[in-house]
């Protein structure tokens, strides 16, 4: 109990934000000269999306000495062991820009040291960054009294932490309720707020027992449903599961998936297993000495690992639960109508290197499709496409997963359709199912 009280000490200070709010630190809100023109995520580095409820700009944290002159001139060619070696300050975070939007999970992955827990902590100010800007619906939390941030952390703003947070000598509804208590909410309203989201999070019936009487699993739960009674519009998670059994942490992964389903809050998910963050995330950053690597949705990252550290943590994931027909199919290039002949088709097709075509009704719909093979045994270059239409070939929307994919491929022998609102945008063989189960190392996961 010792060694979870000292654990409590250092996360409590966000729950008791009524009375808490942090003072001092090297907080300089100035903005650097940006640039407007950001480029994308595929391109190695991430612009500001304007419609985003959460959003970070060019946010350093430097511990030690002379930080905020180490944050505005330390040389971008120095590595971070270099700038310790030469100055005793550690770039705990380093130049990062990112936006989370409304309804999204945006997961921040990384190993030990990487700076993670250090970003997380900084977004709710339980670390001071040393400059930069983070703004929740356009206002700047770096610029906020204590009284603003207490609003914030009481109102819009909520975290989950590693190890729990949860108060040992409160029982399980006292800690639930305890937000609600600090924004001088009614008690009936209390009670019908902190039970319905110990429901929802599936303690109902534990309601009187302490922490200590419970899993590691439902000690999490209990976080969460206290983050959740408040209702904020932000949550943000420390590592939530890392302490858990795998059994349990998968559960409460599939729980915390469901919940978002409903709840749809804008969430900030740390983690340090590449697993976990693909289960979670809807987009995904993965960071490494204090800056991010690569940013992404799963099946980008998966796909299209940008250097060897990312390629590493991508090695063993099963890419058949990722990819979807999106990144495996061949784009269309070749539309046609059932009534064309099959001349026009035979050079249309030779002509972007097609070995299909798909078939198209007047308002551009799906019909099905046709094969070069086909038409060279067709025996009658005169007749319509009509004549050898593959009308029912198997057909899955341009979202499925390729684990989805692979029986229809496999089954037909021949492409299957991808749709998109009911047009078809490409084919998928089976050689490119196959092929795309095989990472850059040649195995198949």
């Amino acid at each position: 109990m010792e060694r979870k009280s000292r654990s409590l000490s250092t996360d409590a200070r966000y729950l008791a934000a009524a009375s808490i709010a942090p003072v001092g630190g090297n907080v300089v809100n100035t903005t650097r000269e940006h640039n407007s023109g950001l480029p994308s995520a595929s391109d190695g580095d991430w612009g500001i999306d304007p419609g985003s409820r959460l959003e970070c700009r060019n946010l350093w944290k430097v511990f030690g000495d002379g930080a905020q002159n180490l944050a505005n001139s330390v040389d971008p060619a120095l590595s971070r062991e270099q700038v310790l070696a030469q100055t005793g300050c550690v770039l705990a975070v380093r130049d990062i820009s990112f936006d989370v939007r409304e309804g999204e999970t945006f997961v921040i992955m990384g190993l030990s040291g990487s700076g993670k827990s250090t970003l997380v902590r900084c977004l709710g100010r339980l670390i001071e960054p040393t400059r930069g800007e983070i703004l929740i619906d356009g206002e700047d939390m770096l610029a906020m009294n204590k009284q603003q941030l207490r609003d914030i952390r009481r109102h819009k703003m909520g975290m989950v932490f590693q190890h729990f947070g949860n108060f040992p000598h409160k029982r399980v509804f006292e800690n639930v309720v305890y937000g609600l208590q600090i924004q001088g909410i009614d008690k009936a309203t209390q009670r019908n707020r902190a039970s319905e989201v110990i429901d929802l999070v599936g303690l109902s019936g534990w309601e009187e027992r302490y922490p200590h009487e419970l899993s590691g699993g439902m000690q999490q739960r209990v976080g969460l449903a206290r983050a959740l009674a408040v209702d904020p519009e932000i949550l943000l998670f420390d590592e939530p599961f890392s302490a858990l059994d795998p059994l349990i942490r998968r559960e409460m992964q599939d729980q915390l998936i469901a919940l978002q389903q409903m709840v749809q809050k804008t969430m900030v998910f740390i983690t340090h297993d590449f697993l976990e963050a693909l289960k979670v995330g809807d987009r995904v950053a993965i960071m490494k000495d204090g800056e991010f690597v690569q940013m992404g949705t799963p099946e980008e990252l998966v796909s299209n690992p940008i250097d060897d550290y990312v390629r590493d943590f991508t090695r063993d994931v099963p890419r058949s639960k990722v990819l979807t027909a999106r990144s495996v199919m061949t784009p269309a290039r070749v539309s046609v109508c059932a009534d064309e002949s099959l001349v026009d088709l035979r050079e249309r097709l030779a002509s972007q290197a097609c070995e299909t075509g798909v078939v198209v009704d007047e308002q551009g719909r799906f019909i099905g499709i046709v094969r070069l093979a086909d038409i060279d045994g067709d025996g009658s270059m005169h007749s319509s496409v009509a004549s050898v239409l593959r009308d029912s070939c198997p057909t899955a929307e341009v979202g499925a997963r390729l684990e989805s994919l692979i029986p229809l491929v496999i089954g037909r022998g021949g492409p299957i359709a991808i749709l998109d609102n009911g047009r078809c945008v490409g084919t998928v063989s089976t050689q490119a199912a196959m092929a795309a189960l095989v990472g850059d190392d040649g195995v198949a996961t």
